[in-house]
């Protein structure tokens, strides 16, 4: 028993009372017509589930040809027709979805002209909520809504009965789908072929593919071995050399430092010289030693100096004639002594370069 919901029955109070005078031929292509609309509602329906979507009024009109304007002379070319839209037209296109829409309508012709009323009331219901299909209420499905109301229970069992002894095969459609199925076994059974061959090659070498993985490693062990000779010899040699440096910047500071006391005058009185090779360093030292008397003496002239000149320039050229005397003490020891000779030499050259030397030394003979 088929119900009504109560949209459908103010749907169906919506529609106005017609009669239609329809000929045998008309009428004939009326039935098909029905038999068109219903093979594509029954796939959307399978299709989608039954769930409604914005592509489900285009699935509609698109599978079935008489909302296209064409019209049919038998049942057979309707399932042809419906058959070639399947494979060509919708997102899903399979021939089993053909079998399953023709066993779909049979069913619903069986109950009746009730069951067929509310599958048309459905695809109203579709194309209302479309704006291009709404159109095809008013040209086609309104028409059949009332249509259908008003033919005998027998007529539908008849055509179903028809409909059920007609057949489709896959030659029919003219697509050459036998042909593409054959090819395309084909091809998978190429592709599982492949794949065997592919894994006994994989089975049939394990032993070269370990041959090899301990070739690699062997290979990989020694070339690190010889990285790590390398870099601990690079390590040493790096070592060496930053001690080498470090023993030479020390050197070169020891000999290049000023020995300069608070006076301005130098302090040490030793020379070093040092010599560094790149294997082992090596030191000599050369040291000379001035007198103790000589020093005495000198520092004896400079206090006297000191006291004589009232001017800061007697003091800078004491210390340069200081200087002088110690440089050639050093260098002629012997030459300096207490005798009148001597004596006579260290007067002549400190004359020579400070007057005020000249004086305190002449005060010091009268003396």
């Amino acid at each position: 028993i088929v119900l009504f919901s109560e949209e459908e029955k103010a749907q169906l109070r919506k529609f106005t009372n017609k009669s239609y005078l329809l000929d045998k031929r008309s009428r004939h292509r009326v039935y098909l017509g029905l038999i068109d609309i219903l093979l594509a509602y029954c796939y959307e329906i399978c299709v989608n589930e039954g769930d409604k979507n914005v592509e489900s009024s285009w699935n509609i009109r698109k599978l079935s040809a008489t909302l296209c304007w064409l019209e049919f002379s038998s049942i057979h070319d309707v399932l042809v027709s419906f058959g070639r839209r399947v494979l060509c037209y919708p997102l899903h296109r399979h021939f089993g979805l053909v079998t399953r829409a023709f066993e779909d309508t049979v069913m619903i012709l069986q109950l009746g002209k009730a069951a067929v009323l509310k599958c048309l009331l459905d695809i109203h219901k579709i194309f209302m909520e479309n704006d291009p299909a709404y159109i095809l209420n008013d040209l086609f499905i309104t028409d059949y809504c009332i249509w259908i109301q008003k033919i005998k229970s027998k007529k539908l069992a008849a055509l179903s009965e028809s409909l059920q002894k007609t057949t489709l095969a896959k030659p029919d459609i003219g697509f050459e789908l036998e042909e593409l199925e054959a090819a395309a076994v084909l091809v998978q059974e190429e592709e599982s072929m492949l794949k065997a061959a592919g894994t006994v090659s994989k089975q049939q070498l394990p032993s070269s593919e370990s041959e090899t993985s301990d070739s690699e490693e062997s290979s990989s062990t020694s070339s690190s071995e010889t990285e790590g000779s390398d870099s601990d010899e690079r390590k040493s040699s790096t070592s060496e050399d930053e001690k080498i440096n470090s023993l030479q910047g020390t050197l070169q500071g020891e000999r290049t430092a000023p020995l300069i006391d608070c006076n301005g005058l130098r302090q040490g009185t030793n020379t070093s010289t040092f010599e560094v090779s790149d294997e082992k360093p090596t030191v000599s030292l050369q040291s000379t030693s001035v007198p103790g008397k000589l020093i005495e003496e000198l520092e004896k002239q400079m206090h006297t100096a000191i006291r004589l000149s009232e001017q800061p320039e007697g003091l800078a050229t004491a210390s340069c004639i200081l200087q002088e005397q110690e440089e050639n003490s050093v260098s002629e020891p012997d030459r300096f002594s207490n005798d009148a000779t001597g004596k006579g030499n260290f007067l002549e050259v400190s004359s020579k370069t400070n007057p005020l030397l000249f004086l305190r030394s002449t005060n010091e003979d009268e003396d």
